[in-house]
């Protein structure tokens, strides 16, 4: 039986944007590593250029994406790019980044998948490790939100959400087959509810949110006075507070793009594993980050 190798990029690649809570102007590039490197981003504005391990223990917070940290350097909304890594294939890559967060691009992944199939991937000597479920396993949140994992021959994962909306309830979504992730996954964009943009803002967060890096859902009427605030704030055009439905430049890709989109995040938080998974997950609930 053949050794499946551990791979990285052929090349560099740097995709720019607005960090999507700082709003600040980001560059982030993606270089090849040596074997069992791993992943790890460097924050190369900052003195020393500290390098943060992307693994779980790194993990400080995972309220509006999941943020790393190491000392006082801190790094967020980096699942979608570590998602691509991890569909892709690769093992072992240097991410480097001129501020605190990720760009948002156009809040998917498609971007990352799109630069990773343009530069190459490249086998290397030392052979793929996979953390290989063996026994299922199951965590919960204490909010209603459950983790399963099963033993399987393939990683594969299958999501069901339950969203606190009359507009959009109940989605399921699945991916059998990680080859099918830049397909079907990767151009699943973020999203957010009308309701909670207000606090996000008052927050500090969101500076760099608009129609073209997320699917907004206006589905609970408010004020008129109140969207058109919220709607100033976006730099969009002035609604009326009787049309609920999305409010979105580009249509949905699919019916389910929501829970696409939180496949796609789920991915990139078991990316921080650190070794590929032989398992099928099953994340429910109503907020299965």
């Amino acid at each position: 039986m053949e050794t499946t190798k551990q791979k990285t990029l052929k090349g560099s690649f740097s995709l720019f944007g607005k960090g999507l809570h700082t709003g600040l102007n980001l560059t982030v590039t993606f270089n090849p590593a040596p074997e069992n490197h791993g992943y790890k981003i460097q924050r190369i504005d900052l003195e020393g250029q500290p390098v943060i391990d992307a693994v779980a223990e790194n993990v400080v917070d995972t309220q509006r994406g999941t943020v790393l940290a190491k000392g006082e350097a801190r790094v967020s909304t980096v699942e979608h790019g570590m998602a691509a890594l991890y569909a892709m294939g690769i093992d072992n890559c240097l991410i480097q980044i001129n501020g605190p967060e990720f760009p948002i691009l156009d809040g998917s992944a498609a971007m990352y998948v799109e630069k990773i199939n343009e530069i190459g991937i490249v086998d290397q000597n030392a052979p793929k490790d996979y953390y290989i479920i063996r026994k299922k396993i199951e965590i919960k949140d204490g909010r209603g939100s459950v983790i399963t994992i099963l033993p399987d021959e393939q990683f594969s994962i299958t999501a069901m959400c339950s969203f606190d909306s009359k507009f959009i309830s109940s989605q399921f979504a699945t991916l059998d087959d990680i080859n099918k992730f830049a397909e079907e996954i990767s151009p699943a964009r973020t999203f957010v509810f009308v309701r909670d943009i207000m606090p996000l803002i008052e927050a500090n967060l969101i500076k760099g949110g608009d129609l073209d890096n997320a699917i907004v859902i206006y589905e609970r009427q408010v004020a008129q006075d109140t969207l058109d605030q919220l709607a100033d704030l976006l730099k969009v055009p002035r609604m009326d507070a009787a049309s609920i439905g999305y409010i979105q430049h580009k249509p949905l890709m699919w019916d389910n793009e929501c829970t696409r989109h939180k496949l796609l995040d789920i991915i990139g938080d078991m990316a921080l594993i650190g070794k590929p998974i032989k398992g099928r997950i099953v994340p429910h609930g109503r907020d299965i980050r």
